[in-house]
């Protein structure tokens, strides 16, 4: 590019004039090092133009993974809690309910079985976020169906059901809905290099996927990490202590995702959202717009304030045509539903858990 180019695009080429008090100048030493300031000129320029290319290739790329589907019910919410109380559910003002379901599918034509039910609860005011798992043999009533366990409402109504199930049973408003499927989790996991897990307890490698889990810390990639969440068959509470890992495998991903070697890395990065949104399925008001919108007020969380909880249950037992199944806590069902409306989970927490 000549210097009249150059000069045209606003480079300064030839410096400012020389004053009464400057050294005398040297023509070639200074024409060498304006030229390197101006190749460092353009390089930046390039560099800058080149992250505005990734940045709108990696919002293309999640706009065409996502998919968009009547996932949320037509009937209103609740107006009673569950033992009949009437109640006032707000529409807005407290707090979003998101109702995150990990599918056992193949791909986004099959919704396959509701084997991750999560309601993730995003204050008004967030400084922390609440996810709070229903175990899926927990013995519930489901519209139109009797009582059943919660993962038959998927199995007989997809997502709507489903929310309705979850809005009678807690007495909440549940606002947007996500469907991922194991393969997303598995994906995840690989994009940003593996995550370190901690095993309340072990498993030998006859359980799901032919992996061995050492109780205490193991370093997992996808296809151990999707054993990990899967096993429950060697574990001492079944589903409740299947679910118990699915929740420390989503800190130990939220923390490797979040991480400095991560964040810093625009490469896993784009493979972390690729992988995260290749099989997502999200309710019509949930919108690649809105999900950046969310993005932006929750771009101070960090995994430390992920807050995780067990739906409260009183034991197990056995149905007839259920098998065996998690057993309601009415009464903790109502405190976290009061919660929940009130947007004072962290009241919740403190004096009434599940761990």
């Amino acid at each position: 590019m000549s210097d009249r180019n150059l000069d045209l695009l606003g480079f300064d080429v030839d410096g400012p004039d020389e004053g009464p008090g400057d050294v005398e100048p040297q023509p070639r030493r200074r024409r060498r090092l304006r030229r390197v300031l101006l190749v460092i000129g353009v390089l930046v320029l390039l560099v800058a133009l080149a992250v505005g290319g990734f940045v709108g290739y990696l919002g293309w790329r999640v706009s065409d993974n996502v998919t968009q589907a009547e996932l949320l019910p037509t009937a209103p919410p609740p107006t009673t809690d569950p033992d009949g109380t009437p109640i006032q559910v707000p529409a807005a003002g407290n707090g979003t309910n998101f109702l995150v379901v990990g599918a056992d599918s193949r791909g986004k034509n099959d919704r396959g079985r509701a084997d991750v039910i999560v309601l993730v609860h995003v204050p008004a005011d967030p400084t922390s976020i609440q996810m709070i798992h229903f175990p899926r043999d927990l013995f519930v009533a489901i519209p139109g169906h009797g009582k059943n366990k919660i993962n038959a409402a998927y199995a007989y109504g997809g997502e709507p059901l489903l929310v309705e199930t979850i809005q009678n049973l807690v007495g909440i408003k549940i606002d947007h809905v996500a469907r991922t499927d194991f393969d997303g989790f598995k994906n995840m996991t690989d994009a940003v290099g593996g995550v370190r897990v901690y095993a309340e307890e072990p498993n030998d490698a006859s359980g799901n996927g032919g992996t061995a889990i050492k109780k205490g810390w193991n370093d997992l990639n996808g296809t151990q990490a999707l054993a990990f969440v899967r096993e429950r068959y060697e574990l001492s509470q079944g589903d409740i202590s299947r679910g118990r890992r699915q929740l420390a495998f989503v800190k130990a991903l939220l923390l490797k995702a979040t991480s400095p070697e991560t964040i810093r890395n625009p490469l896993a990065i784009a493979r972390f959202a690729d992988a995260a949104t290749k099989n997502l399925v999200v309710d019509k008001g949930l919108s690649i717009g809105v999900m950046k919108d969310y993005a932006l007020e929750l771009r101070h969380i960090r995994a430390s304030d992920v807050v995780f909880a067990t739906a409260p249950f009183t034991g197990f037992g056995s149905d007839p045509t259920a098998g065996s199944i998690d057993i309601v806590d009415t009464q903790g069902m109502k405190l976290l539903g009061d919660a929940l409306r009130k947007d004072r989970m962290d009241d919740y927490l403190d004096v009434f858990v599940t761990p």
